[in-house]
């Protein structure tokens, strides 16, 4: 877990965030959020929110009471105790990706399969960098109505870390839920400190579906956090301007918290918005821009307003179909503005393709460098005596060189930055290795951190109990027909 203990950069004027305030107040109140759920909108009204259909109409005041009952941190647990995360205040906390449809290795482009899930697992377990775990890829070869449950038994078996539930309807997350209490001794031990996160994406512009409700009410019900997280392409799914854009997402987001918080005071969420804009030439998400970096920017500081965590930013996004330059800088423009603004969640970091068509194993390596560089970046610049070195001017003296003074030997092994994917070979020996470009090397320590990989011990009784638990629901949901993806 990464501390950002650097001042965060701020862009906006004390009247741009008022004006910017005013508007999403105005989205809430005067044009209202759909709530496609018969049983959210009863909530609301019971609440003494305005409800026509589906369509709320919120009090700006009233949301605001509400998202001030949200902590400003809180703590999840890991199955290794050493890996707990606290979300919140300077705390960076970085998840992995979520199920995207296609893995590429090399020049292989296809579904994945569960063995692919579970390779990408396991790089998540190794790294240090990531902090929470969840469902990485479909594999194609599950049915699709209970492959929940085995991504679920093979997340827990395979990784220690606290986790990132399934997503979907209402019933894929109470599995989620169950098979995570199991692991920690039980319902109420997890509601006493959480163990797995979801995340609730609106359908922008301002409406929640019935699969986004299911999932942010059983997660709400059992006190686990939930990321409300707008997923906004200007020009397509919000005006072109991105302090349209800024309103839109934060209306959403406080909407969504709101309906948290009336379902389960108290209950730790992430306030989360994430902008970028559309190609108004092809329609395709443009990842990595300028303008998903400015906004980025601007909506870590207008969110910071409302106390709570909050996940900003476009993270390790790239429309790139290769683990080439294009993916390396477009990662890079996605991820320093996070760093800037002091987000608190980084989700989709490591491994996105293709907009998030593909997790790609190359990208995975490329993308763990690019966190640990700014990691390092982001550290607190020492000035003192023994970094001044007064001592190594004088034994080197004018005209002199650093190398051998006792000032570096002293610190030579841990005082740069040491690459893990970078290549720093001069020519001669860069050519006796083969030429290997970045996705070569990045595929080299892919394959070496597999074939080290060692799984964290589970119990064999909760083992048992997952593995029982699992049977039984398989059984529930082929018998009802149950839509559980």
């Amino acid at each position: 877990m990464f501390v950002n203990q650097l001042p965060r950069y701020e862009i906006l004027s004390e009247q741009a965030l008022d004006a910017i305030d005013a508007t999403w107040r105005r989205l809430v109140s005067e044009i209202g959020v759909d709530f496609q759920d018969d049983g959210a909108c009863d909530i609301f009204a019971k609440a003494g929110q305005r409800v026509e259909g589906h369509r709320v109409r919120l009090d700006p005041e009233y949301v605001l009471e509400r998202v001030a009952q949200a902590p400003e941190t809180f703590d999840m647990q890991a199955r290794n105790a050493a890996r707990s995360i606290r979300v919140g205040g300077s705390n960076m906390v970085v998840a992995s990706f979520g199920g995207p449809p296609f893995i590429r290795r090399g020049d292989k482009r296809a579904e994945p399969s569960l063995a692919e899930s579970s390779d990408f697992v396991r790089l998540c377990q190794s790294f240090p960098e990531i902090d929470l775990v969840g469902r990485v890829l479909e594999p194609s070869e599950l049915p699709a109505e209970t492959r929940h449950l085995d991504l679920i038994s093979m997340l827990i078996s395979l990784c220690d870390k606290p986790l990132v539930g399934m997503g979907g309807w209402r019933t894929r997350s109470e599995d989620a839920i169950a098979m995570a209490s199991i692991v920690f001794g039980g319902e109420d031990r997890i509601r006493e400190k959480p163990a797995i996160i979801e995340a609730v994406n609106p359908n922008s512009p301002l409406r929640f579906d019935d699969r986004m409700i299911g999932t942010l009410l059983a997660f709400a019900e059992a006190r686990q956090p939930v990321l409300i997280s707008p997923w906004i392409l200007m020009g397509a799914s919000s005006p072109v301007t991105t302090a349209a854009a800024l309103a839109q997402g934060a209306a959403e987001s406080l909407a969504g918290i709101a309906l948290v918080q009336e379902v389960s005071p108290g209950c730790p969420v992430v306030f989360g918005t994430y902008i970028s804009n559309t190609d108004l030439r092809s329609g395709s998400p443009a990842l990595g821009t300028p303008e998903a970096m400015i906004a980025t920017l601007a909506a870590g500081q207008f969110a910071r307003r409302f106390r709570v965590p909050i996940r900003i930013g476009g993270d390790g996004h790239t429309g790139s179909q290769l683990p080439d330059a294009q993916a390396g800088y477009e990662a890079l423009m996605a991820m320093i503005p996070t760093f800037l603004a002091g987000g608190n969640f980084v989700v989709d970091t490591i491994g996105w393709l293709e907009s998030g068509l593909v997790s790609s194993f190359e990208k995975f390596a490329i993308d763990i460098e690019l966190l640990r560089m700014l990691e390092w970046t982001f550290r607190p610049l020492e000035v003192n005596e023994e970094t001044l070195a007064f001592d190594a001017f004088e034994e080197v003296g004018p005209g002199g060189h650093f190398f051998g003074c006792q000032h570096t030997l002293d610190r030579f092994r841990t005082c740069f930055y040491e690459p893990l994917l970078s290549s720093r070979d001069n020519l001669d020996r860069w050519t006796r290795k083969g030429n290997p470009d970045t996705a070569s090397r990045a595929n080299d320590i892919v394959t070496s951190t597999l074939e080290r990989f060692e799984p964290p011990p589970l119990d064999d009784s909760v083992r048992e109990e997952l593995d029982a638990y699992c049977e039984r629901r398989r059984r529930e949901i082929v018998a009802s027909g149950e839509i559980a993806y």
